[in-house]
């Protein structure tokens, strides 16, 4: 059985309402507000049949205490008002009442009123719920796809490290290297690197993809032990084309998909630098997406510290400096900043994707 719960303080009104409601609902009289607004505080109640005129706290006052309330805000309430007073009518529902009742009552429309009330807060309800399970239903469906688009993401990389024979786990290691930065970014906002936690997402999870063009390389170039020659770099250095040629084929022409769109951009421009010295078109500055500017540091830390057949590792202090050097040249100086602020993480890196992988859960 429904809860109604009566203030008012005059006692008459309150047995009327009490003698018309009671063999239909349960029904809680009060005589002032801040009585009943006690009772609230810890009790439910499915209506709230309120007295405009009452000594202490007056019922606009009580109403704006029981819409901030918790157990209260969403309670529908059924205000009363002299018959004379029309101003206080529409200041009740200005202030969120569902419906007001004129006094003297009369029992007919107090029980046609208080049974519309209910089956709005019932329709409320079960419209609400129905929401809910289909939110509940879409954020599953999401996530699925999500889970999907993920998985897809690491076999394209996976797919690049094992085409790459010199490079080994060179796809997560700098995809570590990648979230460090971004991290380091958000918590140090500035205007034109100002990142969501999405499109932060986004990047890192994308710069997977950052080699994605190294599958069209011939193998005889991609394969080979000694150092290239300058028309092997030649053609190595297409790979940028070639991975946003691939990606092309799936991002739509209005840019809106921002996960595939920031893949192709990393695909495509990490080799450039911020004097304009890079490949493939020697673009220069901010005309460099940012996403592609974060990978370009990760992708050149991962290669200094990396063994090569043509090359020995270098130490992480060494590779530091080399990046550090290179700030304003190679790379975007705030970008070098960020990279030097978390630079003590990225030392176990290394250790941590080996670790991972021998495991069995990729770090990636």
């Amino acid at each position: 059985m429904s809860l109604i719960v009566t203030i008012d303080d005059d006692p008459i009104i309150l047995n009327t309402i009490l003698n018309v409601l009671r063999p239909y609902y349960t029904v809680r009289p009060f005589s002032s507000g801040a009585t009943a607004i006690r009772f609230l505080s810890s009790n439910h109640t499915d209506l709230i049949i309120l007295d405009c005129s009452m000594p202490g706290l007056d019922g606009f006052e009580v109403m704006e205490i029981l819409r901030d309330g918790k157990m209260t805000c969403r309670v529908p309430i059924l205000f009363l008002t002299a018959l004379e007073n029309g101003d206080n009518e529409v200041l009740a529902l200005e202030k969120g009442a569902g419906d007001y009742l004129r006094k003297p009552i009369k029992p007919e429309v107090l029980l046609s009123r208080v049974r519309l009330q209910l089956e709005l807060q019932r329709y409320r309800n079960h419209m609400e719920s129905l929401v809910e399970a289909k939110t509940k239903s879409i954020l599953e469906a999401y996530d699925q796809l999500r889970l999907r688009e993920q998985s897809i993401v690491s076999i394209l990389a996976k797919a690049t490290d094992m085409r790459d024979n010199n490079t080994g786990d060179h796809i997560r290691r700098t995809t570590e290297f990648v979230r460090l930065i971004v991290e380091e970014l958000l918590s140090n906002p500035k205007e034109g690197y100002i990142l969501s936690r999405q499109q932060a997402d986004y990047i890192i999870e994308s710069s997977k993809l950052h080699d994605l063009g190294k599958i069209a390389i011939p193998d005889r170039v991609l394969g080979k032990l000694e150092k290239l020659t300058d028309d092997e770099f030649e053609i190595i250095k297409q790979h940028p084309l070639h991975g946003a040629e691939f990606l092309d084929e799936f991002v739509d022409t209005e840019g809106n998909d921002f996960f595939l769109t920031t893949a192709r951009d990393i695909a495509l421009y990490h080799h450039e630098k911020w004097d304009g010295t890079g490949y493939p078109f020697g673009l220069s500055g901010a005309k460099l997406p940012l996403s592609a500017r974060i990978v370009a540091i990760a992708d050149v830390y991962d290669a200094l510290i990396s063994e090569r057949p043509y090359k020995s590792a270098f130490s992480h202090e060494k590779s530091l400096s080399i990046i550090t050097g290179d700030s304003g040249r190679h790379f975007d100086p705030y970008l070098v900043m960020c990279f030097q602020n978390c630079s003590d993480y990225f030392r176990d890196i290394p250790r941590l994707v080996t670790r991972n992988k021998t495991s069995g859960n990729y770090y990636v």
